[in-house]
């Protein structure tokens, strides 16, 4: 029997669908014979005196949970999500840089600094990315600080207010499309697959619209059904980040599959494991050193 740590805070707990979630992955290790302790960031020192630790809480190197992970790797335990990837994916250019690296396909991307945020700047962009164009600050989630842009005014408004933020933002070409795959990986293998569609007010999958938070849809897609060069897209995707628990975004443009972004830390609550309802017990495995099983 091993100790299973899940690392929350009061929001997550806050959040019947994420305790929901969490109650399924519970009872699923109770039923392997292990047992699950939340641990808060408050006794985030209990982290040492697990067997593994599946981190839900917000993920960011100046976050709790970025020393809850890095407690664990020290100690030899194994976490989800590790430090590396923790540091790789909260940091949008690093994440790509790694993609690049090992030649996943994404949008045609550009890393801009302070001094390429002028009109001529803006046109060399738009002359090379076409119109409209995403901007994206580095460290965003949750489809913060991500915009379209379709002037140089445009442009210079959200890219001037990005910058202050960031050494570097990014300008990628904008891909049109009713929903994204996001293909869930773990230690280099599917783990689910799923379509969030894009609510038709926005172009991203969670977006504030009038005042509203409006969010996408989930949809769970069981594996025969997703094209395959989605999954091989995805897994790609991850395996240039590391060996932990991802989920790829990707938009297919004409049959053709490119990687948006690669989270960790992804969202579970949503229904992603209504196709996949192994999801659980390959985590719970994953995390008390068991094996794919």
């Amino acid at each position: 029997m091993a100790d299973l740590g899940v690392f929350v805070d009061r929001q997550v707990m806050g959040s019947s669908e994420q305790l929901t979630a969490l109650i399924r992955l519970r009872e699923q290790a109770e039923a392997m014979g292990h047992g699950v302790y939340f641990i808060f960031p408050v006794e985030v020192r209990k982290v040492a005196r697990v067997d593994g630790l599946f981190i839900r809480s917000r993920t960011d190197p100046l976050h709790i949970s970025y020393v809850a992970a890095k407690i664990a790797e020290f100690h030899g335990i194994p976490v989800i999500d590790d430090p590396v990837s923790i540091q790789v994916c909260s940091d949008k250019v690093n994440m790509y840089l790694h993609l690049m690296e090992k030649q996943v396909r994404i949008p045609e991307t550009r890393f801009l600094s302070k001094g390429d945020i002028t009109r001529s700047g803006a046109d060399d962009v738009f002359s090379t990315l076409g119109r409209p164009v995403i901007l994206k600050e580095p460290s965003t989630s949750f489809s913060l600080r991500v915009e379209k842009v379709e002037t140089v005014d445009q442009f210079l408004k959200v890219a001037k207010r990005f910058i202050k933020l960031s050494d570097w933002i990014v300008a990628q070409q904008y891909l049109s499309s009713s929903y994204d795959w996001r293909i869930g990986v773990l230690d280099g293998e599917l783990l689910y697959a799923a379509q969030y569609i894009i609510p038709s007010e926005t172009f991203k999958i969670q977006d504030t619209v009038n005042g509203h938070l409006v969010y996408c849809a989930v949809r769970s897609v069981p594996a025969p059904e997703v094209p395959r060069p989605v999954i091989e897209t995805g897994l790609a995707a991850a395996r240039a980040i590391g060996r932990g628990l991802y989920g790829v975004d990707i938009k297919e443009c004409d049959g053709v599959p490119y990687v948006i972004e690669v989270n960790d830390n992804p969202s579970l609550e949503g229904g992603e494991d209504t196709s996949y309802p192994d999801l659980n017990r390959r985590i719970v495995a994953a995390l008390v050193g068991e094996g794919p099983g």
